[in-house]
């Protein structure tokens, strides 16, 4: 059983980066089978992986069509997965500065101090790009985390995935904005100032949005 259990997280992880990498395309259709004998594995991890995914936003499932690689946004679509983004992590910004414990807050202080990797091209820069979103995923998941709303944070966790597919697109030129921007939240939840810490959130995300929102131009 515990083998098993390993198998489909390597599996999971293994399709997530297919998806996220575009190897498998928006709307693609995906084929069990086919994705079984490239990942040299039987059908059920596969099966196991993909309604994962789907959880998380990431693939579809249609009746008699199977499963499909999620589409990507239209540009009003991703604003207003953004006024989404808004309401919720302002709301867990804010409760994580008068709930979060203090192991929590110790977590997102470090994470907001962990440095983005430096912007390259070509794979380099698709690795590059993965990193960025990755940490950037993580820091947005412990301060939801310290909200102490397991609703909240499954919510921001599956508008993140929306973000993610999108991510090839974007310039990461400006990762030092964003780092400070975190460190900003991170700061304000760290001194309990509930305040403050909504206040650095809807900056960070209002910027945030400015900068994804050239790649739609």
């Amino acid at each position: 059983m515990i083998r098993r259990s390993i198998l489909s997280d390597d599996v999971h992880e293994s399709l997530k980066t297919l998806i996220l990498e575009h190897r498998l395309a928006p709307e693609d259709r995906l084929n069990i089978d086919a994705l079984a004998r490239e990942l040299q594995v039987s059908p059920t991890p596969v099966r196991e992986a993909l309604a994962r995914l789907e959880s998380e936003g990431l693939v579809r499932k249609r009746p008699l069509a199977g499963y499909t690689v999620s589409p990507l946004l239209t540009r009003d679509e991703f604003n207003d997965m953004f006024d989404m983004r808004i309401i919720l992590e302002c709301s867990a910004a804010r409760w994580a500065a008068e709930r979060a414990s203090a192991e929590a807050r110790a977590a997102v202080t470090a994470e907001a101090g962990v440095p983005f990797p430096a912007h390259e091209i070509g794979q380099d820069g698709r690795r590059s790009h993965a990193l960025f979103t990755a940490l950037d995923a993580r820091f947005h998941d412990l301060v939801a985390a310290g909200a102490g709303n397991p609703l909240l944070r499954d919510a921001i966790t599956r508008l993140h995935a929306h973000l993610h597919l999108h991510r090839l697109y974007f310039s990461y030129t400006e990762n030092h904005t964003t780092l400070v921007e975190h460190r900003r939240i991170a700061n304000a939840v760290a001194d309990r100032d509930p305040t403050a810490a909504a206040a650095a959130m809807l900056d960070h995300l209002t910027a945030a949005r400015d900068r994804h929102l050239r790649a739609f131009d």
